[in-house]
């Protein structure tokens, strides 16, 4: 119940995040709906279709589709007071990126994936759909410059296993190790903490 909570959650973040990226592109009601789909759930399809979990989870279960529309609606209605927000973007993004880890952390784990494909797993979960959002968008990917995005969601899953091995309630270390990608991604972009660049100019 927990774990599906987190799911639901993760989803209405980003179906914001998606959605509010849309509208700043002026993108009709339709492209602004197909943005806010693609980004909630384009990384945890990826990852059922490599896991051979199929149908992938939002084909299966309509909650998904009808929590999406719902952001959705709720992003068009109330976008004045979204977009006032400066930073309401990015904290929605950096929420769905936090609890999408470990939801694809613990899909790996249930199907007995080695530790280091279930950090991929989660990584990628919490990844793939803003790759996607920013694609479509025409933008380049976040993850694939240097700020810390991907890094944060490997720390929360490393933290996550390290927590596995203290006798500490499931459902707490669902939140810690969230909480660790939120608090990095957070703190990386306060502070301007990036990654290094290998270009000399």
């Amino acid at each position: 119940m927990f774990f599906q909570v987190i799911d639901i959650l993760a989803t209405t973040a980003f179906a914001i995040s998606g959605a509010s990226v849309a509208m700043n592109k002026k993108l009709d009601v339709f492209g602004v709906l197909i943005i806010a789909f693609v980004t909630s759930v384009g990384g945890g399809t990826v990852r059922d279709v490599l896991i051979g979990q199929t149908p992938v989870a939002w084909m299966t279960n309509m909650m998904y589709v009808y929590v999406i529309v719902g952001a959705t609606i709720f992003t068009i209605i109330f976008q004045n007071k979204i977009n006032y927000l400066r930073m309401s973007l990015f904290l929605f993004d950096t929420i769905g990126i936090g609890l999408y880890t470990v939801v694809g952390v613990e899909k790996g784990l249930m199907i007995g994936l080695h530790p280091i494909i279930c950090v991929a797993l989660g990584t990628m979960t919490a990844c793939f759909g803003g790759v996607i959002r920013d694609i479509l968008c025409n933008e380049i990917p976040v993850i694939f410059r240097k700020e810390i995005y991907a890094t944060a969601c490997i720390a929360g899953g490393v933290v996550y296993f390290a927590l596995r091995q203290l006798p500490i309630d499931n459902n707490l270390i669902f939140v810690i190790a969230g909480a660790v990608v939120i608090t990095i991604r957070l703190i990386a972009v306060k502070f301007k903490i990036s990654l290094p660049s290998i270009y000399r100019s």
